[in-house]
C-alpha cells in the first residue's frame, strides 16, 4: 500500500508536467497563427494602399513633385522654360534673360545668373545670359547686376589700399591704371587681398607697384608684420615664405590670362598686359 502510494506521486507529477507542456505549446501555436493572420492582413492592406498611391516606394513622391512643379511654374526662374517669341513676351524690369545670337530674348526673367544658365543648359537653348531691362522689341538693355555692383564695391575697397606710388598715375585714360585695376580684380576673384599700404596695416597681402619703364605692374607678396618685420620664425622661414608666395601669385595671374615675367631674385613678377 505504502509502496504504491510512493510510486503514484512521481507518476502524477510527470503526467501534470506533460499536460502543462502540451497546453503551453497549444497556446503558442494559436498565438503564432493569430499573429501571422493579422500580419498578412496588414501587409495586404499596405499593398492596396501603395497601389492607390503609385508604385514608387515613397508613395507620395509624385504628389510632392507635382506640388513642387506648381510652385516652380509660379516663379520666374523655373527651369522648364520655353522659347518666348518676341511679339508674345511682355516687357519686364531688370533681371536675367537668355538671349540668342541676334540679341533677342528667348526666356526669362530669372532671379540670378545661375538660374538663367541652368535653364539654358536644361532646355538646350543656344543662348547667353544677360542682365538688364526687357525692351518691347524683344531685346535687352544691359544693366549692372546686383552681384556685379557688390563686387565693384569690394574692388573699390581693395584699390583704396594701393600705395602712394599710384597717386600720380591713376586716371581714367591711363593704360597702366586699366592694367592695375584688372590685376586687382583678378586677385580679388582668386581670394587674395591687397596689402593695405595706405593704412600701414599689420596684416599681409599682395603689393602692387607701378613700373614705368616697362609700363607694367610689379606684383609681390608681403607677409604679416610678425614675419616680414620681426622674423618671429627666423630669417630663413621669412625668405622661404616670400619666395613661395611670390611664385604662387605670379602663377595665378598667368593662369588668369596675364602676361607675367620674372622680376628680381625673390620671385617677384612683372605684369605687362592681358593675353
Amino acid at each position: 500500500m505504502t509502496m504504491g502510494a510512493t510510486l503514484a506521486w512521481p507518476a502524477m507529477a510527470v503526467l501534470g508536467f506533460v499536460v502543462l507542456t502540451c497546453l503551453v505549446v497549444a497556446l503558442g501555436t494559436s498565438s503564432t497563427a493569430q499573429y501571422e493572420f493579422e500580419h498578412n492582413g496588414a501587409r495586404e492592406r499596405g499593398r492596396e494602399g501603395a497601389n492607390a498611391h503609385g508604385s514608387h516606394p515613397a508613395g507620395s513622391r509624385s504628389g510632392r513633385r507635382s506640388s513642387r512643379g506648381t510652385r516652380a511654374q509660379a516663379q520666374p526662374q523655373a527651369v522648364d522654360v520655353a522659347v518666348l517669341p518676341a511679339s508674345a513676351a511682355a516687357t519686364g524690369g531688370p533681371g536675367w534673360w537668355l538671349v540668342d545670337d541676334s540679341a533677342q530674348v528667348l526666356a526669362g526673367p530669372f532671379a540670378d545668373r545661375v538660374d538663367a544658365d541652368w535653364a539654358a543648359l536644361a532646355g538646350g537653348l543656344p543662348a547667353v545670359s544677360v542682365h538688364g531691362d526687357r525692351r518691347s522689341d524683344g531685346g535687352v538693355t544691359s544693366r549692372t547686376s546686383p552681384e556685379e555692383r557688390t563686387f565693384l564695391g569690394e574692388l573699390g575697397e581693395q584699390l583704396d589700399r594701393l600705395p602712394r606710388d599710384w597717386d600720380d598715375v591713376l586716371s581714367d585714360t591711363d593704360p597702366l591704371t586699366t592694367l592695375v585695376v584688372e590685376v586687382a580684380a583678378a586677385l580679388l576673384e582668386a581670394g587674395l587681398p591687397l596689402y593695405d599700404a595706405a593704412q600701414g596695416a599689420s596684416a599681409g597681402g599682395v603689393c602692387l607697384l607701378p613700373e614705368f619703364t616697362s609700363e607694367g605692374v610689379v606684383v609681390s607678396w608681403r607677409a604679416h608684420d610678425r614675419m616680414s618685420l620681426r622674423d618671429v620664425r627666423g630669417v630663413a622661414a621669412t625668405d622661404t615664405v616670400a619666395q613661395s608666395m611670390n611664385v604662387a601669385v605670379g602663377d595665378i595671374l598667368w593662369n588668369l590670362g596675364f602676361v607675367v615675367e620674372p622680376f628680381g631674385a625673390t620671385g617677384t613678377s612683372l605684369v605687362t598686359a592681358l593675353r
